[in-house]
This record gives C-alpha cells, structure tokens and sequence, in this order.
C-alpha cells in the first residue's frame, strides 16, 4: 500500500509540473522556429494587349523599397544604373537634349538640386520654345518627403510648396500629369488654337512607348513601361490610353515620364525596351536619369 501511495503521489507531481510548464512561453533561443513577420515584396506583372505590352511594378507603401531618382554626368544605360546604385528596378526618367545631354527637368537627390534645366543653353535660348518657357520650367515632378519619421510620396507641380512639418528629399521631374487629369497644356507640351494643334511635343494622341509612375489609392507606387508590339511601329499607347489604363490598377496620382525611344525598365537582370524600329528590333537609348527601386 506504501508503495502505491508513493507512486501515486509522484504521478501527481508530474501532472502539476507539466500543466505549469504548458502555460509559460518557450525560450527563444539561436535554433528558435519563430518565424518574422512577412516581408512587403514588390510585385512585377505584365499584360499583353492588343497593341501594347505593358510592364507594372507595385512598390507596397509598407514595403522596405524606396523609390528615388539618379542622374548620370553622361548617358547611360539601365543596367549601369541598377549596377551602380545596386537597385532592384530601374525605369527610364525625365527629359533631356539628346545632342548637348543635358537634362530639360528637375532633379533633387538628399534635398540638393543636381539637375537644373535653367541651366540648359539649348532650352533657354531656343526661341521657338520662349512662348512656353515659364510652363517647361514648372512641370510635374514625382517627389519622396521626409515628415518625421515617415517616408511619403506625392506628385505635384515644381512650384507646389512642400507641406508643413515635412522634408523634400528627392524630386524627379516629368510630365504632364496623367491622373487625376491630364495637363498638357498647362505645362507647355501641347497648345491648341481654335481646335488645330500648334504643339504637341510628346505626339499625345498618337500611339507610342511610354513610362509613367503613379501612386494608387493605398499609397503604393507603381511603375509603369508601355512597349510597342514588334513590328508595329504605331503600336503603343497615347497618353490619354496610358492614363485610363492607369487607373484601372488603382492609380489615383500619375505623371507621364519620357517615352518614345528613352522607354525602358529593368528588373530581375532584364531590360524591356519600349520603343521597336522597322525591323521590328528594340531600339535599346542611353538616358540620363532614372527612377531607382531599391531595397
């Protein structure tokens, strides 16, 4: 009967003991199976169209990414850009004079202006661009600010101030807007008198290769790089196409970048070309400056 006793009373013990140990936390130790928080990715997609591929990349606003802008002192090429700054993607950006290589928009990077088109010869002394010249020199410009603690993007003419409390960082400069509408005239690519076109600088209304940025309503970025179908040299989009095409994947911010030939974008060792010759072949142009995603 002692014997039973004792036994019992060890079965017990145990019991208690492992009903104590069950509600306290596991050590978390170096062979720990605790698995992080899952990682915000980008997201590339393409679609093919009947007259166009289009290449997206959905940059989440609570990812690690950020998107910036770089400026090269001479023409270069994606690849070069994605080698250097060691970025994930890379999209073709603002505008620029093929013959003096030098750019035609803004670009701000750590808050200092490195890219001034007031300092452009060839614009500013072009008299058939002097009846627009206030308009190129206030176009849209994609923007990264730094308010406290928080990373924010937005698009807004060069003009706009930037909001109280907040940093402007980087800045790269485009244009026209595309959504929530297109201004084209406001800012000097197209002029219409009595419904004839005087000026349309980025052929609006035709079709092309086109890049574009944009921020949807949940604050995510995406990038966005129409290719023209092979040959088919007048395949591609328009701007109001690439606007509405825009908006179907949430856009609610967007500003067109340079296209025809600049069009281009790199991601994962690859480069798209937008722009297709009379054989059919990419045609594969050097640019000036970039929109960066990097990690």
């Amino acid at each position: 009967m002692r014997k039973i006793f004792w036994l019992s009373l060890l079965i017990i013990g145990l019991a208690i003991v492992r009903l104590y140990m069950s509600h306290q936390e596991p050590p978390r130790t170096a062979s720990s199976t605790v698995e992080p928080p899952l990682e915000q990715k980008v997201q590339y997609k393409s679609y093919t169209l009947e007259s166009s591929v289009v290449h997206t990349l959905l940059i989440p606003e609570d990812s690690r990414f950020l998107v910036i802008p770089a400026v090269s002192q001479e023409l270069s090429s994606l690849e070069s850009f994605a080698q250097k700054h060691e970025a994930v993607a890379v999209i073709n950006g603002g505008f620029f004079d093929p013959q003096n290589q030098e750019s035609t928009s803004y670009v701000v990077q750590q808050g200092v202006l490195v890219a001034d088109p007031r300092k452009n010869e060839r614009l500013m002394d072009n008299p058939k661009l002097a009846p627009y010249l206030e308009k190129i020199l206030d176009r849209t410009e994609f923007r990264r600010y730094r308010c406290g603690s928080t990373i924010s993007y937005d698009i807004a003419l060069h003009s706009e101030p930037t909001p109280k409390e907040c940093q402007l960082v980087d800045a790269l400069g485009g244009g026209p807007r595309l959504l929530p509408e297109i201004t084209s005239v406001a800012e000097g690519f197209l002029d219409v008198e009595n419904g004839l076109v005087i000026r349309d600088s980025l052929n609006s209304r035709q079709s092309n290769a086109r890049s574009a940025v944009g921020i949807t309503r949940d604050r995510n970025i995406l990038l966005v790089m129409v290719a023209q179908k092979p040959l088919s040299q007048t395949s591609g989009m328009s701007l109001t196409a690439l606007a509405d095409f825009m908006k179907t994947l949430g856009v609610e911010k967007a500003m067109n970048l340079d296209g025809g030939s600049s069009s281009s974008f790199y991601y994962k060792s690859k480069t798209f070309y937008g722009k297709v010759d009379e054989q059919g072949n990419p045609l594969r142009r050097p640019v000036l400056s970039v929109l960066l995603v990097k990690d």
